[in-house]
């Protein structure tokens, strides 16, 4: 007879499943960093390939597996391979990697060997919209980079073309690094990188909150706009499994970047993830472009339902948005309201409405469920009466999910 489970071990299953029945069935996820998983992706990932592991070899024997010193993988080397070409396909490169674990991994293996030790970065500032990562305590510190800021603003936090060639000729930096955790609307690339390149800059492309619209084709397309790397998380308007990629047209960047990934930033790669990110590229090659026209839509119609339930969002003028976010304008929410994005978050996560708590409202993961741009009204007057008038519809918002038990896109 197998074991008996002990206490702990019931606890433990008990937790898995009420997070299964809570967050996969029981809310409307609104947060812009997530997505859901499609039922093949989530067997992958629970398949055997999930405690499976290799080791990089730079040794060439002849034979077909020359990239680790394990026998017996002649089934993860394809799926690698296959996932790779997929995404090389999808993000119009010629040479990709799937193997890092997120995209803040994925930033350390461009810009560990691609700028140069006591370099200097632009990047867009926290306080302006951009990722905590650039920042200057964090990845620069550990690379030795300098970083200034790269301009961006109005009420979207938007980079202005003109701003932007303006500091790149100050600062004449190695590199200009885009991309914003509060990502709003596309960057003018072809400008940025003319610019970047007249002084010897890398254009190096975050794409971690967008990679799901570039891959649809809605956003914009980094490669070909001038881009030298894109790269990014893939659990976000992408709805892949947590982790990252990277992609280049540059053959003389990515055996640069390629190598560096082993044992400086990375050994194995998680060859479960990789095989569920392969079904998700596979995937958008077919549903993307619908998939991303419904989240950007989706995203300009709440804004717009919103904004007629007297809450106030940045961007109006230009749309709300052209991405899988919106933007709550915090300082006039609480001069409207009397109330901040954290506890107007709280109140909504108490109705089963759940973002995240600095503002931020995301239309992928609500897309991939099935709601359009018509039932949006019907969503932001949940919101509006959860948050701001605080009635409890916790249950209304319940019955309504259950109508939606199947992904679409998937």
């Amino acid at each position: 007879m197998p074991p008996t489970p002990t206490d702990e071990e019931r606890r433990l299953a008990r937790l898995v499943a009420g997070h299964e029945r809570w967050r996969g069935r029981g809310v409307f996820n609104l947060l812009p960093s997530e997505n859901a998983l499609s039922p093949i992706a989530r067997r992958y990932l629970a398949s055997d390939l999930a405690g499976r592991y290799t080791l990089p070899l730079d040794l060439d024997d002849g034979g077909d597996h020359l990239d680790n010193s394990y026998a017996g993988t002649r089934f993860t080397d394809r799926i690698e391979a296959l996932a790779n070409a997929a995404a090389a396909r999808l993000f119009h490169g010629r040479f990709a990697t799937t193997r890092p674990l997120s995209g803040h991994i994925a930033a350390m293996a461009a810009l560990a060997p691609l700028v140069p030790r006591g370099g200097k970065i632009l990047a867009i500032r926290p306080e302006e919209g951009g990722y905590d990562g650039y920042a200057p305590g964090y990845l620069p510190a550990l690379f030795g980079l300098t970083v200034r800021p790269l301009p961006a603003d109005g009420p979207g936090r938007t980079v202005r073309a003109e701003a932007a060639v303006a500091e790149i000729r100050r600062e004449r930096p190695d590199a200009v690094v885009l991309g914003q955790s509060f990502f709003l609307f596309p960057y003018p690339l072809r400008e940025i990188a003319e610019e970047a390149h007249a002084h010897g800059a890398l254009v190096l492309y975050d794409a971690s909150h967008v990679l799901g619209l570039i891959a649809g084709g809605v956003f914009q397309d980094p490669l070909r706009e001038g881009a030298d790397v894109l790269y990014g998380s893939t659990h976000k308007s992408f709805p892949g499994p947590q982790g990252g990629l990277l992609v280049t047209d540059r053959e003389d960047l990515f055996r640069q970047v390629d190598p560096a990934l082993v044992w400086r930033v990375l050994d194995n790669a998680h060859w479960n993830r990789i095989a569920g990110l392969a079904q998700t590229l596979l995937e958008l090659e077919r549903v993307g472009p619908e998939y991303a026209r419904t989240v950007v839509a989706n995203s300009r119609a709440l804004g717009a339902a919103l904004a007629e339930r007297t809450f106030p969002l940045v961007a109006a003028d230009e749309g709300y948005s052209a991405s899988h976010q919106l933007l709550l304008d915090t300082a006039e929410l609480r001069r409207r309201h009397g109330v901040g994005s954290g506890p107007l978050a709280r109140r909504w996560e108490a109705s089963r409405l759940i973002t995240d708590l600095v503002g931020r409202l995301g239309t992928a993961e609500a897309t991939r469920l099935g709601l359009r741009p018509e039932e949006m009204p019907r969503l932001a007057s949940l919101l509006e009466r959860a948050g701001l008038r605080r009635e409890r519809v916790g249950r209304e918002v319940l019955a309504w999910r259950r109508e939606f038990p199947r992904l679409r896109f998937a």
